[in-house]
């Protein structure tokens, strides 16, 4: 049986408007192997800091779409029909609402999500 994935993850914002997130200061701090903020809201949306070093269960998201952008590191994004997304530096990718996937990370990674505020971030 595979070993499951510590996952710490923190809904509340850290961050609120006119106040500056200092995303590098935050991946500096981390040393677990999947770590997630949300920093702020924005709107309707928030934006998350993932921290990952190893998989993510399979998830979908029913009724939003979730955006990813990798800052640091190197994530592959496993999607629903076998396909597989690699992303580097600066590189982000949309999921569509109802799409079930994955992101793996090979060495720790760091990356930006964009999703609905209503999303659960372990997943429907």
């Amino acid at each position: 049986m595979a070993e499951q994935t510590a996952y710490s993850i923190h809904q509340s914002p850290m961050f609120e408007s006119l106040e500056i997130a200092d995303v590098q200061r935050l991946i500096d701090e981390q040393h677990e192997p999947w770590w997630n903020q949300t920093l702020c809201r924005v709107n309707d949306s928030v934006v998350r800091l993932g921290i990952l070093h190893g998989e993510f269960h399979w998830r979908k998201h029913d009724d939003e779409d979730e955006f990813f952008l990798v800052l640091d590191g190197h994530m592959r994004l496993e999607v629903e029909g076998d396909v597989e997304i690699e992303l580097g530096p600066r590189q982000g990718y949309t999921v569509p609402k109802g799409v079930l996937h994955r992101p793996v990370a090979s060495v720790q990674t760091s990356m930006l999500m964009v999703e609905n505020a209503t999303v659960t971030p372990t997943g429907d």
